[in-house]
């Protein structure tokens, strides 16, 4: 990785699109690399559309704004493909994930003309069967591992399970595993 990998992260306000980006960062650090990670939201309310950054790189990052042309874009609430042009800036063949059901090829067409390549994982769906809520960030982190391999899974739950208890960061582990198995790509 020579330069800069940027991904942005879109949620709504109590889904953890935040905590997810920090995680991600905590595992990049984990491995060496220099990080940032920052949310971008005013005064929303809880379920607000939100979204969030991080930046991964081998080198330090001198860069100090919002990512305007992520490489990767992960969408944890799939009500917002309705209302949020999340596609918008991806850099050309970049990775664009989404919790959602649906096949990479249905939501292709959905999305139309974007050059980039679409993952999917039914997050909420294995959130709900593992958590018994439906808090999708973990399960999206670990689809992001699989589909870009920018950390490694052995760092991501090192840091799950070092941010929470015991007990939780077991499940948010075996969370981050299934959706790394389940992702589906085109």
């Amino acid at each position: 990785m020579e330069h800069i990998i940027e991904v942005r992260w879109h949620g709504r306000g109590g889904q953890g699109a935040w905590t997810a980006s920090e995680l991600l960062a905590r595992a990049a650090i984990l491995e060496g690399k220099y990080i940032q990670s920052f949310p971008e939201f005013g005064p929303e309310r809880m379920g607000a559309p939100i979204r969030a950054f991080t930046r991964v790189s081998e080198k330090p990052i001198n860069l100090h704004c919002t990512v305007y042309n992520p490489n990767m874009v992960v969408v944890l609430d799939p009500t917002l493909l309705k209302t949020v042009p999340i596609a918008e800036g991806i850099q050309p063949n970049g990775t664009i994930l989404i919790n959602i059901k649906r096949q990479p090829k249905e939501i292709r067409e959905q999305l139309g003309q974007v050059n980039a390549k679409l993952w999917t994982v039914a997050a909420t769906e294995i959130a709900l069967k593992i958590l018994g809520r439906p808090i999708t960030n973990t399960a999206m982190l670990g689809a992001l591992v699989k589909a870009t391999s920018i950390v490694s899974l052995e760092s991501v739950e090192k840091v799950v399970k070092g941010r929470f208890p015991p007990q939780l960061a077991e499940r948010n582990i075996a969370l981050v595993k299934q959706a790394y198995e389940e992702v589906k790509s085109e």
